[in-house]
């Protein structure tokens, strides 16, 4: 069976792994170690699953023994009602494992970029877009991830934001935050309404994985950089040296600007590391696209302008339009409890995977 002959070629591959990590000629090898590790970590959960399917085999067999020797009915019976039961695990194994062995998108380990701009619908989406930032950061929060703010814009007096750029940084972070890309939009009475009404604003959201050079490579000639003094909303706190930096790239035209930072430096780099996150991202989307005229995923298509989540406040609800999945627990979700959001569409990307798997 082919899917056994993979199994058995990566549990091969684990042993010489686990071989080469005791090997006292790489121990002061620390990049080989490092290396190594990474591979190994990478197998892990393969690994596992392969032992536990290994066993529940055994299993099956040690009963199909009893069962075909018809020597004692009550074992026969016992061993009758485990035999159902092993080969609904030995199912749901094999479905774990396939998913598993699926080529695996590199970015999701890797740290994300992500940019909320207010919408349609004036001061309320400036308040929707701060809404979502303090979603988020408190989300990040219950993860253990760190948060820095490269740019942000802000409404003066109201508490809105208009635009705002952030880096998040830890475990897995772009593979679990990038199907939060697309068009959010509220449903609620506005502060400033006095009849009432409900309002309807959006905000979009973009998250952008984090790109190493090798990556994505920048001709600097081909970007115009602007240094200007950078200030807070209502023209205050404006510095009285110019650091913020605006970096454009002539071939695209892309704009990126950062103003979070004092020192001059540490805000070209932060812009500089945007720029390569938006470009890569215009790269990857256009594969995306492609690939989506041969089989449109609900999920992960790349489609910015997709209207993907609506929050409903008077209902108290929260649709998420890809999935046709609805929650009346907005009051949570806004405040940072989007994890069961989150693992909804991850179960959706993995069926769409498996059964694109098994078309091709």
């Amino acid at each position: 069976m082919d899917f056994i002959n993979k199994l058995r070629k990566i549990r091969e591959k684990f042993e010489r792994i686990n071989e080469q990590l005791s090997d006292p000629a790489n121990m002061n090898n620390t990049e080989r170690i490092v290396a190594l590790s990474k591979e190994r970590s990478e197998l892990n959960d393969i690994i596992t699953a392969y032992d536990k399917y290994e066993k529940i085999l055994n299993n099956i067999d040690g009963n199909k023994e009893i069962i075909d020797a018809n020597l004692d009915k009550e074992l026969i019976e016992l061993a009758e009602i485990e035999m159902d039961d092993l080969k609904e695990q030995k199912f749901k194994l094999e479905e774990e494992i396939k998913y598993l062995l699926l080529p695996k998108d590199p970015n999701d380990t890797k740290n994300a970029i992500m940019e909320i701009r207010a919408g349609t619908g004036g001061d309320e989406a400036a308040l929707f877009a701060s809404d979502l930032y303090r979603m988020y950061s408190r989300y990040a929060e219950t993860r253990g991830w760190k948060i820095e703010i490269i740019d942000v814009n802000d409404t003066a007096g109201l508490g809105g934001i208009k635009e705002v750029v952030f880096s998040i940084s830890g475990s897995e972070v772009f593979g679990t935050l990038k199907f939060e890309s697309g068009v959010h939009r509220v449903q609620r009475v506005p502060l400033t309404e006095a009849n009432g009404r409900v309002h309807t604003s959006a905000a979009s959201v973009a998250v952008l994985p984090e790109v190493e050079d090798v990556q994505i490579d920048i001709n600097m000639n081909d970007i115009k950089i602007d240094v200007f003094r950078s200030g807070g909303a209502g023209g205050q706190n404006v510095n009285k040296v110019e650091t913020a930096i605006r970096m454009t790239h002539l071939p695209t035209g892309l704009v990126v600007q950062c103003q979070d930072e004092r020192s001059q430096l540490k805000n070209r780099e932060k812009a500089l590391m945007v720029l390569k996150a938006r470009l890569f991202d215009l790269k990857q989307r256009e594969v995306s696209s492609k690939r989506a005229e041969k089989r449109k995923l609900m999920v992960g298509s790349g489609d910015r302008s997709d209207k993907i989540r609506t929050y409903n406040f008077p209902q108290n609800r929260v649709t998420d339009h890809r999935i046709g999945l609805t929650l009346y627990n907005l009051s949570d979700i806004i405040n940072g409890d989007i994890h069961h959001l989150i693992e909804q569409l991850k179960l959706v990307e993995r069926t769409e995977m498996l059964e694109a798997d098994s078309e091709y």
